[in-house]
């Protein structure tokens, strides 16, 4: 049996029915990490979805938010505001009227998305390209969030793991340590 959920991701908000991949039970104000098809994302369980029809849906509940993912989840926050602070200097520098009202990246770390209000000039999409290509992560970056997703190898999360040797959790912390450090370039 498919158990759906209505979840609510991306900084607007988006409301979207998630079909769990495994057989937990999820309760209302959890956080997890959906599949969609802007990438992987942060959500929050609303509710249950109803059961008398399984209906299409906007992607994977894979799990729950673990204690793991709160370092990407700072790393990403920062340059989240980082990137934010950088959109609208080189909006006043190179005097282009438009409002940026936000900024999100996304949990895979591979998308970054600007939002703004009322029409956006043509040459605000140079300035979000070349922040995009700063805020960007690295390889080490994409296969740390690859980690998080399936694991690290063969038997992860076991004694007999034999892709780092020791469970999903300390390959992990340990590859997000190195990867961070030197992967997220500044803008």
């Amino acid at each position: 049996m498919s158990r759906q959920y209505l979840v609510r991701i991306g900084i607007l908000g988006h409301v979207g029915r998630f079909t769990a991949v495994d057989s937990l039970s999820y309760q209302r104000n959890q956080r997890v990490i959906c599949r969609t098809v802007r990438g992987l994302e942060v959500g929050e369980i609303l509710a249950p979805a109803s059961d008398d029809a399984l209906h299409e849906t906007d992607g994977s509940l894979i799990r729950r938010v673990a204690t793991e993912d709160e370092l990407l989840l700072t790393r990403l926050e920062r340059n989240r505001q980082d990137a934010y602070e950088a959109c609208v200097r080189e909006l006043a520098d190179r005097q282009i009227d438009a409002m940026l009202i936000d900024v999100e990246h996304l949990f895979d770390g591979q998308s970054l998305y600007f939002y703004f209000l009322g029409n956006v000039p043509p040459e605000v999409e140079p300035i979000t390209g070349e922040l995009a290509n700063a805020y960007d992560s690295h390889a080490q970056f994409r296969r740390f969030t690859d980690t998080l997703t399936a694991g690290c190898g063969p038997d992860c999360g076991t004694d007999e793991a034999t892709g780092c040797g020791s469970s999903c959790g300390s390959c992990a912390i340990s590859q997000a340590c190195h990867s961070h450090d030197q992967g997220v370039a500044k803008a």
